[in-house]
């Protein structure tokens, strides 16, 4: 019983930090705005952006140059006067909806919505297939040597019939 308390003592150790620890921010100091109102509105914009380069990571939380470059392009858009749905507009034209973590859903963007769908059917399918293969050919374990199969096996092995009978 205790190596069960250790063990989930252990596993708790381990991930409650990891679960309530912020992840770590990107953002430099030199891209900060002094405006606390428009950085506030810069973060915002950049955790809706995907980094081009991580592609699971907001531009927000990325270390890439490219998102660097666009955490820069949003404040520059910020400060010259455009509101949060503009400056998102305007990264949008520029790289496609795929730059956006939460993309519209809409023809062009049909294959980011449906893709984990049919990873996973995939997946499926393959375990399917592997294990009505594995049934249909069954074990070599299972079939019966021949007579001379046997002999053969029995001779390589040193063995025969008559040991330990007589």
């Amino acid at each position: 019983m205790t190596r069960r308390f250790t063990v989930l003592f252990s596993t708790l150790a381990i991930l409650i930090p990891v679960l309530v620890s912020n992840p770590a921010l990107a953002v430099n100091p030199d891209e900060m705005l002094s405006n606390p109102v428009l950085e506030e509105r810069a973060r915002e914009i950049s955790k809706e952006l995907r980094c081009l380069v991580c592609q699971n990571q907001s531009i927000d939380d990325s270390d890439a140059e490219l998102a660097r470059d666009l955490r820069v392009l949003v404040r520059e858009r910020l400060v010259a006067g455009d509101d949060n749905e503009e400056v998102i507009d305007y990264i949008v034209a520029r790289y496609g909806d795929y730059v956006l973590l939460n993309p519209p859903l809409k023809p062009e963007t049909y294959i980011l919505w449906a893709s984990p769908v049919v990873l996973v059917v995939l997946a499926l399918l393959a375990v399917f297939a592997f294990y009505r293969r594995k049934s249909r050919d069954g074990s070599p374990a299972s079939e019966s040597l021949s007579a001379d199969e046997q002999a053969r096996l029995d001779e390589l092995l040193g063995t025969s019939e008559n040991d330990g009978k007589n």
